[in-house]
This record gives structure tokens, C-alpha cells and sequence, in this order.
């Protein structure tokens, strides 16, 4: 009775395990990341966002297929950097384009406008990629993919106005008082995309 008893647990323990094993995923390159329990960043992308870290610009990328893995992680660092830039470049520009005007004053054929704007642009853009910093990795466990998360602060970035002698007074100005407000139109912007896939 004994044995029959044993016999039963021997394969009762044998059948769970088998099953057990059956049923786990085996992780593959066809792997949807949202299944390897990828942060959110890594599935949210690139954008302007904001929340308790206060109001920032992220960049999300990725290298892969690289046996050096110092190699690897710089090229996925540089590309995260070049997220960033490109999502404040659309941010500077729009907030540039929200400044240039053309002013009439009195006399119809009396106009004043503004023409440093595409200046601006580029030396502002060009100013605040010294800030952006790399605060983030997650490497895929399917594909060995590296992914990146670079950081530009928005309060840094206003707070480094004071060092450009490039721009026009009224450019730092204008960009000072409305930078928070074309941050959070870039960030509803950001939400109706919804997460990049």
C-alpha cells in the first residue's frame, strides 16, 4: 500500500512539473516586450512629459547586435541624446514660431518683424543639449537590445538662459515667460499620440 501510495505522489509530482514546464513561455526575439515587463518609458517613448520629477523632455532608443558592450551602450546613450534634441527642436520651434510676429503700428505699410527666429532655434537647441544627462538603461532579455532614457529639465534649461550671449534680449524674455505653457501644449500633444509602439 505503501509503494502504491508513493508510486501515485512519484507521478502526481512528475505530471505538475511536466505541466508546470509546459505551460511557461519560452522567451523569443518574437517576444512582445510589453510580455518581458519592460518599464514604462520603454514602451511610453520619447516626448515632453510631466509629473512629481517636474516638467522634462525624454528621449527613449536603442542599440543592439553589438559585441561590444561599452560600444553598445554609447550608441544607444548618443541615440537617446538625439531623441531628446529632436523633441526640443519641435519645441523650440514651435515656441519660436508662437513669437515671431509681425507688429503694425498706426501706418498699414509700417511694420516691425522679428528675424533671428531660425538663430534662435539653433542656439537654443544647441545650448541645452550640454543638460541633457542619460538616467536610465534596460536591456531586453530576448534580443540583448539596449535601450536608453536621456533627461532634459525644463527649469535647468530656463535656469541657462543667463549664459547665451547670442540671443536677443526680448528672444530670452519671451522664451522665459512661455516656455512652461508651450511644454504643457508639446505634452497634451504627447498624450493624444498616445504610447509609441
Amino acid at each position: 500500500m505503501k509503494k502504491a501510495v508513493r508510486l501515485c505522489f512519484i507521478l502526481l509530482t512528475g505530471l505538475v512539473l511536466i505541466t508546470g514546464c509546459a505551460s511557461s513561455k519560452k522567451v523569443t526575439e518574437t517576444t512582445p516586450i510589453q510580455d518581458l515587463k519592460a518599464p514604462e518609458w520603454v514602451m511610453k517613448g520619447s516626448g515632453a512629459f510631466g509629473g512629481e520629477k517636474g516638467k522634462v523632455f525624454y528621449g527613449v532608443a536603442s542599440a543592439s547586435r553589438m559585441q561590444n558592450l561599452s560600444l553598445m551602450r554609447t550608441a544607444a546613450d548618443n541615440r537617446a541624446r538625439n531623441e531628446v534634441a529632436k523633441v526640443f527642436q519641435f519645441y523650440t520651434a514651435s515656441l519660436m514660431k508662437d513669437y515671431a510676429a509681425s507688429t503694425v503700428a498706426g501706418d498699414p505699410n509700417a511694420t516691425s518683424e522679428e528675424q533671428h527666429v531660425e538663430q534662435a532655434i539653433k542656439t537654443v537647441t544647441s545650448m541645452t543639449l550640454s543638460g541633457v544627462e542619460v538616467v536610465d538603461h534596460w536591456q531586453n532579455p530576448a534580443t540583448q537590445e539596449l535601450f536608453a532614457l536621456a533627461r532634459l529639465d525644463l527649469d535647468s534649461f530656463k535656469d541657462n538662459f543667463d549664459k547665451m550671449q547670442t540671443l536677443d534680449k526680448k528672444v530670452k524674455d519671451y522664451i522665459r515667460e512661455n516656455a512652461d505653457r508651450m511644454h504643457e501644449e508639446l505634452e497634451k500633444e504627447e498624450a493624444k499620440r498616445g504610447p509609441q509602439q
